[in-house]
């Protein structure tokens, strides 16, 4: 067996095996999703990769972690995609929803009222609606700036938490398969490694079954923008940064739509699979125009 898939399954069993026994703690505890509880677990989940990765590449294989996993803080430009695509995303997934017959625009924010309704008391659903008609700017718009926000700082930490594995490790050593095809591999092995968050309501609270094949199916789009990033960049810190604007961000592709579910509307429903399409076709695009497409560095020798 190859050193590199040695390596890349190693990372792969101890991930898995750590993440999952995590979520089943939480589950066999009576934890349930939504919860200030489940945000700890979620954030604790996201640093699981990074911690095997650390532990797989330096202790084990007794490998130097930063030029190898693409620890740098040096900026480019891609920097800014990294920081300013998501939003963009999240914007283009809500005119996309428009489109469906079932949605509709809801400039008062409708839709996020109607989620809340089952979770929220009356009277604390009512509060949170006068404060939203009691700022100056309309609310997406401060959302989008505490997003950005979030999006360089603590989201981009907690990105980090998974990046340093996927697009460090896991990239470097499938990069012999070339972009594309390593990237769908990570692709899937990363939805996957969602499933137990999304089964006990993450994403996907009204459809957790079916849920789990479309995070799949999201990951395998969403992994050739953050390693393309990653590798334009030549940082894995700049796919931190996409992962944590794309997570501070992606509320605002439902916020002034009315309608659908969770398999339709927001970055994760259909809409965000066509958009994330687009993107990639974009990337395929830009590669064949510039006729410099983006190549992986070698992994572990073979």
């Amino acid at each position: 067996m190859r050193t590199n898939t040695r390596k890349a399954l190693l990372f792969i069993g101890l991930t898995f095996l750590f993440s999952y026994l995590l979520a089943t703690l939480f589950y066999l505890a009576g934890g349930r999703w939504n919860t200030p509880a489940a945000t700890l677990v979620g954030v604790g989940y996201m640093f699981i990769p990074m911690i095997m990765a650390i532990i797989v590449h330096k202790v084990i294989y007794k490998e130097p972690l930063k030029a190898p996993l693409g620890i740098s803080w040096r900026f480019n430009r891609w920097w800014l995609v990294a920081w300013l695509l998501p939003p963009i995303v999240a914007f283009a997934t809500l005119g996309v929803s428009l489109l469906f017959p079932v949605i509709e625009y809801s400039p008062e924010m409708a839709g996020i009222f109607e989620m809340f309704e089952g979770v929220l008391p009356p009277e604390q659903l009512l509060q949170m609606e006068n404060q939203m008609d009691a700022f100056p700017i309309h609310v997406i718009w401060i959302s989008l700036l505490q997003g950005l926000i979030a999006g360089i700082t603590i989201n981009a930490v907690a990105g980090f938490g998974e990046e340093l594995g996927w697009r460090g490790l896991l990239q470097r050593e499938f990069g012999h398969l070339g972009f594309w095809k390593s990237s769908a591999l990570i692709g899937i092995i990363w939805g996957i490694w969602h499933a137990p968050l999304i089964l006990q309501g993450h994403n996907y609270p009204q459809y957790p079954v079916a849920g789990v094949f479309m995070m799949i199916g999201w990951c395998m789009l969403l992994a050739p923008i953050f390693s393309y990033v990653r590798l334009k960049a030549k940082s894995v810190i700049a796919a931190a940064i996409i992962h944590g604007s794309l997570n501070g961000t992606a509320g605002l592709s439902i916020m002034l739509v009315k309608g659908g579910n969770d398999l339709i509307v927001g970055v994760t429903g259909a809409a965000g699979f066509i958009v994330l399409a687009i993107v990639n076709l974009l990337i395929f695009l830009f590669d064949r125009k510039t006729g410099e497409p983006v190549t992986i560095p070698a992994g572990s020798a073979r």
